[in-house]
């Protein structure tokens, strides 16, 4: 998502990056994610996927990326779902292109502080929730 000659060699290649054609389960072996995530998303209006004739969600390549960058949010910076929803919807308001949303995020993270450091703890916090502790 980072480099944005990818996406032009893949539109110079004739792809759509909007054609709907990956579904619920190629996303999510994708982004390395449950399906049920996936749903959720939709559900809460962060990544709506298109709907097929038989009412099957299918997904695009700019669906890809933005999921990757709902990951980033989620994973890399510790934002909940709603943080999320509020920051896709002022990325959007900003007319600041997807393809550059990560740097655009990051860019504000160092202008508030916010230290990679921080954001591995964030990270370590996450991959910790809902585990029980070990006794000894």
């Amino acid at each position: 998502m980072n480099d944005v000659r990818d996406r032009s060699d893949v539109t110079q290649a004739g792809l759509d990056m909007d054609k709907p054609m990956f579904s619920i389960s190629v996303l999510a072996d994708i982004l390395s994610i449950h399906q049920r995530t996936l749903r959720i998303y939709d559900e809460e209006n962060i990544l709506s996927p298109s709907r097929s004739p038989k009412n099957r969600r299918l997904y695009s390549l700019n669906d890809i990326e933005k999921g990757k960058f709902i990951q980033f949010l989620t994973r890399e910076l510790g934002i909940n779902l709603a943080g999320t929803k509020i920051i896709l919807n002022l990325l959007t308001q900003l007319k600041v292109p997807q393809e550059e949303y990560i740097d655009y995020l990051s860019n504000v993270a160092k202008n508030v502080n916010i230290t990679p450091e921080e954001q591995q703890q964030n990270k370590e916090k996450l991959s910790k929730r809902g585990r029980k502790k070990k006794s000894v």
